[in-house]
């Protein structure tokens, strides 16, 4: 099996889309309407700030979440034992954020809803009659007004070959949202569980937008749109010297959204985040 990139300006983008987070977890869209040089600028702007010591004085708020996060720090993804190989940055629009990088960020992220919304539509458009109908809202205004939608700056350090035994960039997990919205990364690495059991890797063509069904979809959706399993795994040879910096924006809904008969969304993203450790 191998990920096809959806014309976004297609006619039947919406169906492609849908049948193909159905068949592997993950839909790539191709001439979508995300700047590639806003992601070029933001990508280049945040390297240079995880190798500042300016990243310090932005440590994280364990209360609110948002701040920069140390390897020291990193999330250990369900059933492992050691942390990922990363760094990353919180942002949402209410939280801190270096004056000089915060308008980039705040035109992506507002793009990038916009674009959510009609993908949580398309979503919703392809969903059977007897899923959607459990939906407690519209898929898309489940995330309208949240100020939970997460903007991640993640930065995956070159290798030095010291890294723990086992320990990846970032092991197999789900992410806990509705839906993921990714720009290709600066560098490959991102690989998809098939439901054979084999990994697949994402295309990272620079200028894809890669989307990937989360927990809180699985669960509204009793488990039709199936959340999906994803790492990113350590480059070799002389590709380990390379850092890799990536942008996911996962969106969340409200807290007060009623997800199904077991979860809000408040409840659910407590739950997932007592299991990650970072809480």
């Amino acid at each position: 099996m191998k990920l096809e990139a959806v014309d976004y300006r297609a006619d039947n983008a919406d169906k492609l889309f849908v049948e193909s987070l159905r068949a592997t977890g993950f839909g790539v869209l191709k001439n979508h309407p995300i700047q590639q040089s806003l992601v070029e600028s933001i990508y280049k702007h945040w390297e240079a700030f995880f190798n500042s010591d300016t990243k310090n004085e932005y440590l994280y708020n364990k209360d609110t979440q948002d701040g920069f996060f140390p390897t020291s720090v990193s999330e250990t993804a369900k059933g492992f034992k050691k942390k990922d190989i990363k760094e990353y940055y919180h942002f949402y629009p209410w939280g801190k954020c270096p004056p000089e990088l915060k308008q980039e960020l705040v035109e992506y992220y507002e793009n990038a809803i916009t674009l959510a919304k009609e993908l949580l539509g398309w979503v919703e458009k392809h969903s059977p009659a007897d899923v959607a109908e459990h939906y407690s809202q519209p898929l898309s205004n489940m995330i309208k007004d949240s100020e939970q939608t997460l903007l991640r700056i993640l930065h995956y350090p070159p290798l030095t070959g010291d890294e723990e035994p086992d320990a990846i960039r970032a092991a197999a997990h789900e992410d806990i949202n509705l839906l993921t919205i990714l720009p290709a990364a600066n560098e490959p690495g991102l690989q998809v569980k098939g439901k054979d059991g084999d990994w697949l890797d994402v295309p990272s063509d620079f200028g894809n937008l890669i989307i990937n069904i989360g927990d809180m979809l699985q669960e509204a959706s009793g488990g039709y749109f199936p959340s999906t399993t994803h790492r990113v795994i350590n480059p070799q040879g002389a590709d380990m010297t390379r850092a890799r910096i990536s942008l996911p924006l996962f969106l969340h809904p409200r807290p007060d959204v009623v997800l199904s008969d077991r979860h809000t969304a408040d409840s659910y993203l407590k739950e997932r985040l007592r299991e990650l450790g970072v809480v």
